[in-house]
């Protein structure tokens, strides 16, 4: 299967082979020296048993999104979550001391400095995440994909280990509300879709890049929104959120591309056939024009936060994303039909067969 697989990506020399070997070294190394700037809050690590299947995010200020969090991730069947918290301060740190499956850590070193984040996780996943399936999502993103109302994380892991895949790839999908932003109202104990209900089921472009063989899929309500006149730097829609981690393993860009490179021929976007899923993203709920405004002001997302002003501005201006070609959102089977996932062809153990 992974040869197949490897088959898709660009082919590169062995000079590129090395440099990627050098790179993936040094992310690791600097992964590893980050995590002086960790501080452990709650070390429940021990409850982390064979075969569990844990989630890595690191957040700020998520409050309001951490009760859904929670509640869609261990319906899903995440086993324990490994959560850096970067300074929040409203009142996320004493909800996640709380948690009983949750192991917390806190820094307040710069997010940016820490490729977003990316180096404190890797250095949790190199320590606790060797040998386990990992879920490496953000706070306002949630993970779907075909039947995964009854089949659990451990039933589409089971099948990703009997086919030999290693990684399971996801279109991130924006999520919007009809009506200006910040005008609707919102529970934390809801679910977020029942506010943001709508997305644009295309256009999606996609292509591999060299060295890295990685997918690189834009487009989007985003891009409609707020990089029409320079598409190029709309976000990036990719990622490959569950991987059988190694601490050989590193994640190269949030977890939009990986190493070693075989890792990201396991995703081939919409429209593809590898099994796939979609990351619910839950951004635009009502507090997304307050952060907006904070966010620009602490300048710790994207490699050049100037270059991003207009977009928070344009976000502070409360647009309403909705256009008649807006498609209501009502579940998996309709993100399945229009290509935004791809089938999975389950194998479990024949005593779940039935589940």
């Amino acid at each position: 299967m992974t040869d197949t697989v490897t088959d898709m990506l660009p082919p590169i020399g062995w000079v590129q082979k090395y440099r990627l070997r050098l790179k993936r070294r040094r992310l690791l190394w600097r992964s590893f020296r980050s995590r002086h700037q960790l501080s452990c809050l709650n070390d429940q690590t021990t409850q982390i048993g064979r075969g569990a299947i844990l989630a890595f995010t690191t957040l700020r200020n998520e409050i309001t999104r951490l009760p859904w969090y929670f509640r869609h991730y261990r319906a899903l069947g995440v086993d324990h979550f490994l959560i850096v918290d970067n300074g929040s301060d409203d009142g996320s740190v004493d909800y996640l001391r709380d948690q009983p499956d949750v192991s917390l850590w806190q820094t307040d070193a710069s997010y940016r400095a820490s490729r977003y984040g990316l180096d404190w996780l890797t250095w949790l996943q190199m320590r606790f995440g060797n040998g386990h399936w990992t879920l490496m999502v953000d706070a306002d993103e949630l993970l779907i994909y075909p039947t995964y109302n009854s089949n659990s994380l451990h039933d589409l892991t089971e099948t990703l280990n009997r086919q030999e895949r290693t990684a399971f790839g996801a279109l991130l999908l924006d999520l919007y509300p009809k009506g200006p932003l910040g005008a609707q109202d919102y529970n934390p104990e809801s679910d977020p879709t029942d506010v943001l209900n709508w997305f644009d089921s295309g256009p999606y472009r996609s292509r591999r890049q060299a060295p890295l063989g990685n997918l690189w899929v834009q487009g989007g309500a985003r891009e409609r929104m707020f990089f029409s006149d320079r598409p190029r730097h709309s976000p990036t829609l990719n990622k490959i959120p569950l991987v059988r981690w190694s601490r050989r393993f590193a994640y190269v860009n949030s977890c939009h591309s990986a190493l070693p490179r075989h890792l990201n021929a396991f995703y081939d976007g919409p429209g593809g056939t590898a099994p796939s899923g979609v990351l619910l993203h839950t951004k635009f709920l009502p507090e997304v024009v307050a952060k907006s405004k904070t966010e620009k002001t602490r300048r710790q997302h994207f490699h050049d936060p100037d270059q991003f002003a207009t977009y928070y501005d344009a976000i502070g201006n409360q647009p309403d994303m909705w256009t008649p070609d807006s498609v209501r959102y009502t579940g998996w089977a309709q993100l399945l039909q229009l290509g935004l996932m791809s089938e999975i062809m389950w194998e479990k153990h024949e005593s779940n067969a039935s589940d």
